[in-house]
């Protein structure tokens, strides 16, 4: 694959963003409602939003392979903002390529350069793909995580 580029997303992404949130959406089984999508769109790119985006971009064919959603929120250790990303999308074409590990690299360099205390995220036990390029960064923690569903 040619060379990646990795930047904030943009108004202009919005159809490439929606190719890609569908099939993310699509390989968890999740059918959100229209006006969900609107909605987390409208939160991505608005910069009064603590959530945000990047996106890869395959430089040579300018053509979107992936995201990263992110949010930032307070912790109650430190008066330094903590970063969690949410989703991270790679176009199946180009898994393998390095594309997932360029956008994780980009929010380190980004938390390093704001300050951030630490970024983090979590993943299924059996994603195996994923778990494999995280250990890659990072060992993986002892925390447990519990969801509890409210509607």
């Amino acid at each position: 694959m040619a060379r990646i580029d990795v930047r904030d997303m943009t108004l202009a992404d919005r159809a490439a963003w929606d190719r890609m949130w569908s099939g993310n959406c699509a390989h968890y089984g999740v059918s959100p409602a229209a006006a969900d999508n609107d909605e987390l769109w409208r939160r991505l790119t608005d910069v009064d939003v603590a959530m945000g985006a990047l996106i890869a971009v395959d430089a040579g064919a300018k053509n979107p392979v992936g995201f990263a959603h992110y949010i930032l929120h307070p912790h109650t250790f430190s008066a330094r903002m903590v970063c969690y990303l949410e989703d991270l999308w790679v176009d199946p074409v180009a898994r393998g390529g390095g594309v997932g590990r360029r956008l994780v690299d980009a929010l380190i360099a980004r938390g390093k350069e704001r300050g951030w205390r630490r970024l983090y995220w979590h993943t299924e036990a059996g994603n195996t793909a994923a778990r494999a390029l995280y250990e890659r960064i990072v060992p993986v923690t002892d925390y447990v995580r519990y969801d509890v569903a409210l509607q």
